[in-house]
C-alpha cells in the first residue's frame, strides 16, 4: 500500500513538473509574440514625395520629423516614418501609396503638390491623408472647402502658385528694361494651368511679352534656357514646382551663365546663387503638417482640421548675384526684403 502511495506521489510530482515546463514553454513562446504585437502596435506614418531626396527635400523632411518630436512622436521609438520617393515620376505614386496603405499606416503625409495626395485618395477613403501643396487645394480636388474639409483629407496650402503674379511684378521692378519675360513651367504639375493664366494676366497688365518654357526635368533645363535666349527674353520667372526645387543649383548656374535675372518661389534657390525669391516659408509648412499628423495620431479626425494657409511671405535678395549680373536692386525691394544675402 505504501509502495502504491509513493508511486502515486511520484506520478503527481511528474505531472506537476510537466505542467510547469509546459507553462514555461508557453510563456517563452508567448513573450516574443507579445513583444512583436507591441512593436506592431507602434504607429506608422507614410511620407511620400514626388521628387528625389535632395538636400532641400531632406531639410524639409527634417523639419517634419523635428516637429513630430515636439508633439511627442520620435521616429524609431514610438513611431515609424516610412519614406517613399517617386524620383520625379508621378506615375510611380499609386504603387508607393498602395504599399503603404497595405501596411495599414496610421496616416500619410503627402507633400510636393497635389499629385501624391490624389494618388492616395484614389485608394482609400479611411486612411488619414495630410497634404502640403502650393496649388489651390480646392481647385485641384483635394478638399471641397478649407474651413471644414470633411472626409479623410486635410493639410497645408502654401498658396505659392497663386502668387505668381506678384513674382512677375517683383521681377519687372528688378529688371524694368526686360520687354520680354520668360516663364519656366512644368506642364505635368497639376496647378500648371492656373500658373499660366496668372502670369499671362500679369504680363498683360505690365505690358510685357511673355514666353512660356516647358520643362519636366533636369534634362530639359539647358534647352529651355537656350530657347529663352533665342527668343530674346530679358528676365525669367521660375514658377513653384516640387520637381524644379531639386535643381535649384542648376537653375542658378544656368541663369548666371546666360546673364539672366530670375525670380524663384523659395529661399533655397537664392542661397544656391539665384538672384531673388518671393514666397512662403515651406519649412514652416512641413512643421505645421507634422502638427496635424500628431493630432491625428492622438485621435483627431482630418475632417475637423481646417486647411492651414501661410500668413507670411518672404522676399530674399542675393546682392552678390545682382552685382555679378550688373543689376542695381531698387531700394524699395531692399527695404521690403526679409533677408539680403551679401
Amino acid at each position: 500500500m505504501g509502495t502504491i502511495l509513493l508511486e502515486a506521489g511520484q506520478m503527481a510530482i511528474g505531472i506537476g513538473r510537466r505542467r510547469f515546463i509546459s507553462a514555461l514553454g508557453a510563456a517563452t513562446v508567448a513573450w516574443p509574440v507579445a513583444a512583436r504585437a507591441q512593436q506592431s502596435a507602434m504607429p506608422i506614418v507614410g511620407f511620400v514625395h514626388p521628387a528625389s531626396p535632395s538636400e532641400y527635400v531632406t531639410q524639409m523632411s527634417d523639419a517634419f520629423s523635428d516637429s513630430l518630436k515636439a508633439a511627442g512622436y520620435v521616429d524609431g521609438q514610438n513611431l515609424t516614418i516610412e519614406y517613399r520617393w517617386a524620383e520625379g515620376h508621378n506615375e510611380r505614386l499609386p504603387a508607393l501609396m498602395a504599399d503603404l496603405i497595405g501596411r495599414r499606416v496610421a496616416a500619410i503625409f503627402a507633400p510636393g503638390g497635389p499629385a501624391a495626395a490624389r494618388a492616395a485618395m484614389a485608394l482609400t477613403v479611411t486612411t488619414p491623408i495630410v497634404f502640403l501643396s502650393a496649388a489651390d487645394p480646392v481647385a485641384t480636388g483635394l478638399v471641397p472647402r478649407l474651413n471644414r474639409p470633411g472626409g479623410n483629407v486635410t493639410g497645408v496650402s502654401m498658396v505659392s502658385s497663386t502668387i505668381e503674379a506678384k513674382r512677375m511684378e517683383t521681377l519687372h521692378e528688378l529688371a524694368p528694361k526686360a520687354s520680354t519675360i520668360a516663364v519656366m513651367i512644368n506642364p505635368d504639375y497639376p496647378g500648371a494651368k492656373s500658373q499660366v493664366q496668372a502670369v499671362q494676366d500679369a504680363a498683360a497688365h505690365l505690358g510685357v511679352k511673355l514666353v512660356i518654357l516647358n520643362a519636366r526635368g533636369e534634362a530639359d533645363l539647358e534647352p529651355a534656357f537656350a530657347s529663352l535666349v533665342q527668343q530674346g527674353a530679358g528676365a525669367l520667372l521660375v514658377v513653384q514646382d516640387p520637381v524644379f526645387i531639386t535643381f535649384n543649383e542648376k537653375f542658378a548656374q544656368l541663369a548666371a551663365r546666360h546673364a539672366i535675372p530670375a525670380i524663384y518661389s523659395q529661399r533655397n534657390y537664392v542661397t544656391a546663387g539665384g538672384l531673388i525669391s518671393y514666397g512662403p516659408d515651406f519649412a514652416d509648412g512641413y512643421r505645421q503638417a507634422a502638427v496635424y499628423v500628431g493630432k491625428i495620431l492622438k485621435g483627431e479626425k482630418p475632417a475637423d482640421l481646417p486647411v492651414i494657409e501661410p500668413t507670411k511671405f518672404d522676399l530674399v535678395v542675393n546682392l552678390k548675384t545682382a552685382k555679378a549680373l550688373g543689376i542695381t536692386v531698387p531700394q524699395t525691394l531692399l527695404v521690403a526684403a526679409d533677408e539680403v544675402i551679401e
